[in-house]
This record gives structure tokens, sequence and C-alpha cells, in this order.
């Protein structure tokens, strides 16, 4: 039988580490849950990686779009590879066009662009004359409405949209990984993430996924 003493001192030491655990619960819940998937393209070589990377935020809201992009920078450049927003590398940041990226490609020497859009969208869009309505929101099932480097092809639809991260609860963007010797793309990532708190938490827990799982799938340092 445990003595009244024992009990006291254990009592103590959980009182103590009470506040320690209720501060990790409260920083996971605000962190946001993130689920995500990879894919690479058809026929893609599964052993490139790439060391210069250009980071383009596809959202027509400058003032979200260039904090995310610094965020991902940051994210891609902790194992080691050089990251550039376009953001501050474009000579022009709005509209966003494929030739702004390509100056900036060629200013930079990238080898590679993370082009990230949305994917839930709030209006419709037509793929092959029908709609595709997916979860209640409208998805593009292919990639015809973006083009290159994840340029919108209808800009008139592309102000129209969400910016690239929500306030508060749920967001779901893809990225698109390109090589820019041929402007291809060679690899995408999925990536979902619930329970947002804020705008900046979302941006946190977006970049986070993408850069560790490219760096898992060995694209990244």
């Amino acid at each position: 039988m445990r003595s009244q003493a024992f009990n006291r001192l254990l009592n103590a030491h959980l009182l103590r580490a009470l506040p320690l655990l209720l501060g990790a619960a409260g920083f996971s819940a605000c962190a946001g849950d993130a689920s995500v998937t990879s894919a690479w393209a058809d026929n893609a070589s599964h052993k490139q990686s790439f060391s210069r990377v250009l980071v383009v935020g596809v959202s027509p809201d400058v003032d979200t779009r260039c904090p995310f992009e610094r965020s991902l920078v940051a994210k891609i450049k902790k194992g080691g590879t050089a990251a550039f927003a376009s953001c501050d590398s474009v000579a022009k940041k709005n509209p966003l066009t494929r030739e702004s990226i390509e100056e900036a490609v060629a200013a930079k020497n990238a080898d590679a662009v993370v082009a990230t859009s949305l994917v839930a969208k709030k209006w419709e869009l037509k793929d092959g004359g029908s709609y595709d309505t997916r979860g209640g929101a409208y998805y593009k099932a292919v990639d015809s409405y973006y083009g290159v480097y994840g340029v919108p092809v209808v800009y008139a639809d592309f102000q129209a949209i969400d910016s690239i991260t929500t306030a508060q609860g749920e967001v779901h963007v893809t990225s698109k990984l390109y090589e820019t010797h041929g402007a291809t793309v060679v690899y995408s990532v999925d990536t979902k993430v619930r329970h947002i708190s804020s705008s900046d938490v979302g941006i946190s827990a977006i970049t986070t996924s993408i850069a560790e799982k490219m760096r898992r799938d060995g694209l990244i340092r």
C-alpha cells in the first residue's frame, strides 16, 4: 500500500506537469490536422531532385499569396535547398503571368517551380461539358483551368476565387512541381488541413506539410 507521503509527492508532480500537458494539447489543436498524398507524373523519373526552387502561390490575393510563398520558401530552405518566392523575384506581382514566372526562373536559375492552388472552388467550372461536383464544392478534375506553372487560363474566374488559405476551418490545396527545362509537371502533392484557427496557422500547417512531403520523396534536400 502506498504511503500518504508518496501520494502527496505523486500529486505534486502531476500538478506541475498538468499545465505542460494542457499547453501541448492546445498547441496541437491550433496547429491543424494535415493529410498529405503525393504522386509522380506518368513516365517521370522517381530519382529526380532539385536544388533551386521557385515558389508560386496561385491566388488573386497578393496579400495572402506573398506570405504563403515566403513561408514555403523558409520550409524548403531548412534542408539546404535554395528557394525563392515569386513575389520577391518578379518585376510585377499582379497579375500572375507565365512570362513573369519564366523571367524569374531565368533570373534565379531555378531548376523547378512549385505552384500551389486551391482545389475546392465556390463556382462552377465545366469539364468536358459537364459539372464535377464532389463534396458540395466544385472541383476541376483536370488541369485545363490552370496553365503552365499554375497560371490561370481565365482571369475573370480567377479573380473570384478564395485566397489560398482560409481564416478558419479547413483548406484543400494541390501543389505541382514543374521542371523548368521543359516546363512540365513531374510531381504533385495534395494537402488537406483541418481545424485551422487562423490564416497564419493555416499557412504554416500547409507549407510544412508540402515541404516535408517533398523532402521525404527526395525532390529536395
